[in-house]
C-alpha cells in the first residue's frame, strides 16, 4: 500500500463528516493515524505563523508601490499539501533547495515538510523562476499555504 497526499486528504475528509474520533490505516511499511479532539478540532493543530517576512526580488528601480499595502508576489504558488513543519534545507548545515532568482524544473526539490515523524519531500508543480520563498525554515504551515511563488520564464 502506499499512502499518499490524496489519501491523506480523502480521510481527513472523511474523519470532518463524521462522528469518529479516529482513523487508522496501516500495513507492514506504512500507517496513517488521524484523530481529533471531542469538540471537532484537529489534535494536531498548529497556528499560522505571524506575518511571515517573504523574501522577494527586487523589483525594477522604476516600479513604485504604494506605502500603505504590501506587495504581493505574481506567479504561480507552490502551496503545502499537508499541516507540519517545514524545512528549506535537506539538512541543518545544507545551502537551501531554492532561493529567490533561481530557476526551476516541475520536480526539483523546493522544501521538506516535516508531518507524523514523516519527512516529505516538496517538489515544484511548475516551472520557471523562484520570485518569493514565503515559508520560513522550521516553522509550522497550514495546509495548501503558499510556500513559493514562480514566475514563467
Amino acid at each position: 500500500m502506499k499512502i499518499n497526499v490524496q489519501d491523506i486528504e480523502k480521510l481527513i475528509a472523511l474523519l470532518e463528516k463524521s462522528s469518529l474520533t479516529e482513523i487508522e490505516i496501516a500495513d507492514e511499511k506504512e500507517s496513517v493515524r488521524l484523530s481529533r479532539q471531542a469538540n471537532n478540532s484537529a489534535i494536531t493543530h498548529f497556528a499560522a505563523p505571524a506575518a511571515p517576512q517573504a523574501q522577494i526580488a527586487a523589483a525594477p528601480s522604476n516600479a513604485t508601490a504604494a506605502p500603505e499595502t504590501e506587495a504581493k508576489p505574481a506567479g504561480h504558488a507552490v502551496k503545502a499539501p499537508m499541516v507540519g513543519t517545514a524545512y528549506l534545507s535537506p539538512s541543518p548545515d545544507a545551502p537551501a533547495f531554492v532561493k529567490v532568482g533561481q530557476m526551476v524544473k516541475v520536480g526539483d526539490p523546493v522544501c521538506i515538510i516535516e508531518a507524523m515523524k514523516m519527512m516529505n519531500r516538496i517538489e515544484a508543480d511548475k516551472a520557471g523562476k523562484i520570485t518569493a520563498v514565503l515559508a520560513e525554515n522550521g516553522k509550522p504551515v497550514e495546509f495548501d499555504q503558499p510556500l513559493f511563488m514562480i514566475a514563467e520564464g
